[in-house]
């Protein structure tokens, strides 16, 4: 029997079915407000279904969830809603919002603002936008939300589950010039997030005032389009919820005193002041019913409370009529670090146990078809096939999560777009 989300029934059911209504009628390119009106508005929808193989590693789209899948049939990590509204200022200034339902850090699908913000264009080739932006840490992360204008059911997990940031209040600008026969575009952003993040459930971790900056240069040719970008996360006063793993492990360790904070103890594993620095290049081709799209990714981090990564992945897609049938590969690998401040053999087993949990060795086949049977409207089925270590923990959830190395995903969505 599916075991739907109560959440989801409750508080997106009925946002979800009113933007199927306005969807059908629309074409993608046009909003529901007259063009000649200064005001246009847009939205964007999935409705999905998953299951995984397994009860006791729970599978998710990225580590801002705080619970994942297991056996039962769920709509909770990849069903979502967002509206937009865009309102001409001028002939050159815009102002944009947009409001999206998803399944957040607290379990709920209350809805949150992740764009408010002005953009100005001085010249065709020069904009400058501010107020809250969407991260762009990565190629084609900021449309991550949007399945209809993607080819998989959700990006892969093995590549964007430590992106825990979505959204910054801050400024970007952006400028543009031909290089030959194509054209470069670079983009740099600077601000702070106002976000908090899903950590072990019910403990939440708050990202609030972490300066976030960066940039990409781009450039289009042809049927290419390529990308080189770097970012920077440099955390905030408020410290990774460390204790809330150890306290119970510390407590008989210093009883009849309450124990310390773990990151007094072992300074290595503090995140505040601290930076994580994430480094990609990306690259997609697409011509006609060919669709080819990939990445590598590489993040450092200052703190031992995570351990530097690699990944990569590759997805290709062919349409034909209205099927579009695809296959990915992607690939995750961490480095594991050690403590280097002196510890008694109790506390060094504590530290040394909170050093297991980030670790990440894995790679997942993707096969699915997606299958456009309305205007901006499609449907997919996709089968995720996740193999790796066992002590490969980091990207699920759960309270003890055992997996084997092997896990099977299971997903069916319906996108919309207007």
């Amino acid at each position: 029997m599916l075991n739907i989300s109560a959440h989801l029934l409750k508080q997106n059911t009925l946002w979800l079915l009113a933007g199927l209504l306005f969807a059908v009628p629309c074409h993608a390119e046009e909003s529901v407000v007259s063009s000649e009106s200064p005001l246009s508005l847009h939205g964007f929808g999935t409705l999905g279904l998953a299951r995984s193989s397994s009860d006791t590693a729970e599978y998710v789209r990225d580590l801002s969830q705080p619970r994942g899948l297991t056996k039962g049939w769920s709509g909770k990590i990849d069903s979502v809603l967002g509206a937009q509204a865009n309102l001409k200022l001028g002939s050159q200034t815009e102002g944009v919002i947009q409001i999206v339902s998803r399944y957040r850090y607290d379990g709920s699908f209350k809805p949150e603002v992740s764009w408010a913000f002005l953009s100005h264009e001085f010249s065709p080739d020069v904009q400058a936008r501010l107020g809250r932006l969407g991260t762009e840490f990565y190629m084609l992360s900021d449309s991550r939300l949007i399945g209809y204008s993607n080819p998989t059911v959700r990006p892969p997990p093995d590549f964007f589950v430590p992106l825990i940031f979505s959204y910054f209040d801050g400024a970007d600008v952006s400028a543009g010039t031909s290089l030959g026969s194509g054209i470069i575009r670079a983009k740099l952003f600077y601000g702070h997030s106002p976000e908090t993040t899903a950590f072990s459930e019910p403990v939440t971790w708050n990202l609030d005032g972490s300066r976030l900056m960066g940039g990409h240069i781009d450039y289009s040719l042809g049927p290419w389009q390529f990308r080189a970008g770097h970012a920077e996360a440099r955390f905030s006063s408020h410290e990774l919820p460390l204790n809330a793993l150890v306290a119970p492990l510390l407590a008989p360790v210093f009883a009849p005193f309450p124990p310390p904070d773990i990151t007094t103890l072992v300074p290595e594993l503090t995140t505040i002041d601290k930076t994580s620095k994430f480094n990609s290049i990306g690259a997609v081709y697409d011509k006609g019913p060919l669709r080819v799209q990939a990445m590598y990714g590489r993040i450092r981090h200052e703190s031992s409370s995570y351990e530097d990564s690699r990944s990569a992945f590759v997805i290709g897609s062919y349409r034909f009529s209205e099927f579009t049938p695809y296959v990915g590969y992607s690939k995750v690998k961490s480095t594991p670090k050690s403590i280097t401040t002196p510890l008694p053999p109790e506390l060094a087993a504590v530290a040394n146990g909170l050093l297991t949990i980030p670790h990440m060795d894995q790679h997942t086949v993707t096969l699915g078809t997606r299958w456009d049977f309305h205007r901006n409207m499609a449907m997919k089925v996709q089968l995720d096939a996740v193999r790796g270590a066992q002590d490969s923990v980091f990207p699920f959830r759960g309270p003890a999560v055992q997996w084997g190395g092997r896990m099977n995903v299971m997903s069916v969505t319906v996108d919309f777009a207007f």
